[in-house]
């Protein structure tokens, strides 16, 4: 029989610190209890804990919400991270996987029979967390958004009560979960349609200077719904890191970074070539790699323990206006890791229906982050003020909508 009485951590024990911390430093808040969990009968059990004592409850999986959604002051804390077992049919092609786990897991384990399933592009981010959001990255415009390929959620409702919700059980409560994000109960079980991909895909980042950004960024714009969708690309406007493949007199400098993937390792150069508009890259890391590799290749630039503030927009269309914005910004950049980033969506994810799922911007092609990052917390009113002057400039060229994995702010 499992045990069915979570290990409660409370304040002045050893390991209170280190389980309360979450991926964004800017959050630093202490929960009355950390309820560790080991199954589905431990988080019912926590549940009602909370609600004999009157706590609110907040829910870690990957613990990566960037509002830090996973903590809150006072409450009860239910902790996932030791629930996360992923199994894999692959004659089915459907992957079941615990409330805890995250991408990495999640693809290693499907890529031992070559499957995967749509996730996010850095590999510590938390299954549930992503999924219950909408979830996109590499392969959304080949195979739509997480949502699109869950099949069903267990799940613990306030009550207590463990419940199995799909197309088929509850469908009402499904839709929510597709997309509108993680209220509606603990997920503790998500099942997965798998695809296959792999071993190897093309990724990898190409790097131009900001004379050339907006020519690239047009033409992004005019030819990014075209390329097919084995194909995606994100923008973004950045600070050079110290790669080789870049000259040594532009490490440090502002440049605007093509980080491109395509499902076919061999054929799929020309296809993003074709994105370059004429100008001439700084340099390229774009090679064939593991998929594994490839959704684990930003895990350094987002590392865990910085501090953070991000928003979000939705675009129509890179427009002149929008992209001459984003060139006036990206030279004051206020930090070496702040960043200008454009998401490319489309393809797959315009296949369902606006309303079929909680995750309402189905047709918008491009996603707008910008997103300040810093060490410091005497630094927090400066970054956060940056960032909010730069990104109500972006929202002029924006319509409305934004995604609630991305949105900083939950108040």
């Amino acid at each position: 029989m499992p045990s069915t009485h979570a290990d409660l951590l409370t304040p002045g024990m050893p390991d209170y610190d280190t389980a309360r911390q979450v991926w964004n430093g800017m959050i630093d808040r202490r929960p009355s209890a950390i309820a560790t969990c080991r199954n589905t009968e431990d988080v019912a059990t926590a549940i009602g804990l909370a609600s004999s004592r009157g706590l609110t409850v907040s829910i870690k999986g990957g613990g990566h919400n960037i509002a830090g959604t996973a903590v809150a002051d006072d409450a009860l804390m239910i902790d996932l991270t030791a629930m996360r077992s992923v199994e894999i049919d692959p004659e089915k092609r459907i992957a079941t996987v615990e409330g805890g786990a995250t991408w990495a897991e999640f693809d290693a384990a499907a890529q031992q029979h070559g499957l995967a399933a749509p996730g996010g592009v850095v590999s510590s981010t938390g299954v549930a967390g992503l999924t219950l959001g909408g979830g996109f990255g590499w392969l959304a415009r080949k195979h739509g958004l997480a949502v699109d390929n869950l099949l069903s959620v267990q799940l613990v409702l306030a009550s207590g009560k463990i419940m199995t919700a799909s197309p088929d059980d509850d469908p009402d409560l499904f839709w929510a979960l597709c997309g509108g994000g993680g209220n509606f109960g603990v997920a503790t079980r998500l099942t997965f349609r798998l695809h296959p991909i792999g071993p190897d895909v093309l990724f990898g980042p190409t790097f131009f200077s900001l004379d050339d950004a907006g020519q690239v960024l047009s033409t992004l714009s005019a030819n990014g719904a075209g390329l097919t969708r084995d194909a995606c690309v994100w923008a973004n406007l950045m600070t050079a890191p110290p790669v080789p493949v870049l000259p040594e007199e532009v490490h440090g400098t502002k440049v605007l970074t093509l980080m491109q993937f395509h499902c076919d390792a061999v054929h799929g150069r020309d296809v993003l070539a074709n994105l370059h508009g004429g100008a001439k890259p700084l340099g390229s890391a774009l090679m064939s790699r593991p998929y594994t590799e490839a959704q684990s290749f930003l895990d350094p630039v987002y590392e865990p323990g910085a501090r953070n503030y991000w928003r979000t927009h939705n675009h129509t269309v890179l427009s002149p206006g929008l992209i001459g914005t984003l060139l006036d910004l990206a030279p004051n950049l206020p930090t070496p890791e702040s960043e200008l980033l454009i998401t490319q969506l489309g393809g797959a994810v315009t296949d369902v229906a606006d309303t079929a799922t909680a995750f309402p911007h189905r047709q918008v092609p491009f996603m707008s982050t910008p997103g300040v990052r810093w060490q410091e917390a005497a630094d927090d009113a400066r970054m956060i003020g940056w960032l909010r002057i730069a990104s109500d400039r972006i929202a002029e060229h924006a319509v409305p909508g934004g995604y609630v994995n991305f949105i900083a702010e939950t108040d």
